[in-house]
């Protein structure tokens, strides 16, 4: 049925588009979400309407700091280093991991914020399962870890999935197993070995030392935010 409609409906040109012509048994109501639909695919190919930025138009939550949305960058288990362009939006190839090694976690950041590295903050979602990149996942603190990387502090929120019962339970991070918790930092002390450059990963400390990181980051964001970002 949906493909029949797609194959009879056609637009006018853009400056038409406010009253487009559809070909279409379909109900009026139908015709009317395929009119909106085609008009703005239209628009957005000829760049006359915006696309959502997942940095700066997606709310950080409402529960915040325990609470907050978390967007996805990089899937658990991948070696692609994808990263989010500040420009456009879209996720851009950093690059492919020179080790043998994979992300133990879902990575991402949480958006709205800026952190000591001026990068949005960062944050690893435990999930049993790995989630596709730009995917909003509604995740709570339990923990927080510090690198130092290119003479930069660089905090990494750990968090699990609110929705992942495998994971909703831990409030605390010395309440996941010690070796997953090894294989985190592990990753981060080894993943840029290969490329001659070497970071210093701290213990991981408890939920409670997360939360004045994330608050300071929706801060520093707001202030940034204000001036104008550069």
């Amino acid at each position: 049925m949906a493909c029949q409609l797609a194959a009879t409906v056609f637009l006018l040109p853009l400056e038409s588009c406010a009253d487009p012509i559809v070909r279409t048994e379909a109900p009026a109501s139908l015709r009317i979400q395929l009119h909106k639909y085609g008009c703005r695919l239209q628009r957005k190919a000829l760049g006359d309407e915006k696309m959502t930025h997942p940095w700066h138009d997606v709310t950080p939550g409402e529960k915040l700091p325990v609470e907050f949305n978390a967007l996805v960058e990089i899937p658990m288990g991948s070696s692609v280093k994808y990263e989010l362009d500040k420009k456009t939006g879209l996720l851009r190839l950093d690059r492919v991991l020179y080790s043998a090694v994979f992300y133990p976690a879902n990575y991402g950041f949480i958006p709205q914020t800026f952190a000591e590295d001026d990068d949005p903050l960062d944050v690893l979602v435990l999930c049993h399962e790995p989630l596709s990149p730009l995917t909003l996942v509604s995740a709570r603190a339990i923990g927080l870890m510090t690198m130092i990387d290119g003479g930069k502090r660089d905090h990494k929120v750990l968090a699990v999935a609110i929705h992942d019962p495998e994971f909703n339970n831990f409030q605390e991070a010395s309440e996941l197993p010690p070796h997953r918790l090894m294989m985190l930092r592990r990753f981060f002390q080894d993943y840029k070995q290969l490329e001659g450059k070497s970071v210093e990963v701290d213990e991981f400390q408890p939920a409670a030392t997360a939360l004045p990181v994330i608050e300071e980051s929706l801060q520093r964001y707001s202030q940034e935010r204000r001036r104008g970002f550069h």
